[in-house]
């Protein structure tokens, strides 16, 4: 297949990754923030140009053909180039008004930095953010985050992080529990309670098994991996779980519970591309940021 007479449109490539990566065109539509008939027109027009099918349609999505698999490399090749291309140029914006793209998880999302934000808005109205709650690790090289709060270190070339602290993880229940089922003393008691555990995830439990606690996922009355939900199974009565002792212990619904058990603490990472990094925005965002998450986590 020939490809020097392909119109290098970077929409197209981008909606041909989006949906070769996601394997559907609803999956692609929300990766990418267009509407799935956008994507589907984008995909047409690129199998036209190139007088070949991309994908075969299946009823669960979509998948590559052999002329699909064949343009993903070079497609991916575009992508880089086109990354570094608006990286290294916003890299040398040297305003500080703008917008700052900030990623984390779902649960430091909704309970860590909506307040954080706010201050930062008050204190800089002329930067304007957006956040992106994900447990997926947003893509700091596409530029699909500026800036990102991990629990991890990351490890990616390109990307420069820094330790913001660790912050405590604690048991915690609902006052509704405690009252209905008495209060747990020690580990060995959360055998005869309901424990609130994750469904796919067994980080609990070999947190557990380092812990010296044996258990299996039966051991747990309801399990979900989305940390938001997770919580929220736990406020509202449902059983004994674990989260950030940050966010426990300012949520008036529970209550603290200590089983001389010492669970090991999360790290805090700041992280961005270090093309991008001494962005003025960027930088400032980067270092209110910084100050605010080890005022409240550490």
């Amino acid at each position: 297949m020939a490809f020097d007479d392909l119109d290098q449109d970077w929409s197209l490539i981008q909606s041909f990754l989006a949906v070769a990566e996601t394997g559907s065109l609803s999956a692609a539509a929300r990766l990418l923030s267009r509407s799935q008939p956008t994507l589907g027109r984008h995909i047409k027009t690129l199998e036209r140009a190139l007088s070949a099918t991309l994908f075969d349609r299946h009823p669960k999505g979509l998948s590559v053909t052999a002329a699909g698999a064949e343009l993903l490399p070079l497609a991916r090749q575009m992508r880089e180039t086109m990354s570094e291309i608006a990286i290294r140029t916003a890299g040398r914006d040297s305003r500080l008004a703008g917008t700052v793209r900030v990623t984390s998880s779902v649960f430091v999302a909704h309970y860590v930095l909506p307040g954080i934000l706010a201050r930062i808005r008050q204190a800089e109205p002329q930067i304007q953010i957006d956040l992106v709650p994900s447990d997926d690790s947003e893509n700091l090289l596409f530029r699909q985050a500026d800036l990102a709060v991990r629990m991890y270190e990351p490890e990616q070339l390109d990307i420069v992080c820094q330790h913001v602290c660790d912050t405590e993880i604690a048991a915690f229940a609902a006052h509704s529990y405690i009252e209905r089922a008495g209060w747990p003393e020690t580990a060995e008691d959360l055998r005869q309670h309901d424990l609130i555990g994750y469904d796919r995830s067994d980080l609990m439990l070999r947190t557990m098994a380092d812990l010296g606690i044996s258990g299996d996922r039966e051991m747990f009355v309801i399990r979900c991996d989305n940390q938001s939900a997770y919580w929220e199974l736990v406020r509202a009565g449902c059983g004994v779980g674990f989260s950030q002792a940050i966010v426990g212990r300012n949520d008036p619904s529970v209550t603290e519970l200590h089983l001389g058990i010492d669970v090991p603490a999360l790290p805090v990472w700041l992280a961005a591309h270090q093309a991008m990094r001494q962005t003025p925005r960027i930088r400032k965002v980067w270092d209110m940021l910084f100050d605010e998450l080890r005022s409240m986590m550490a």
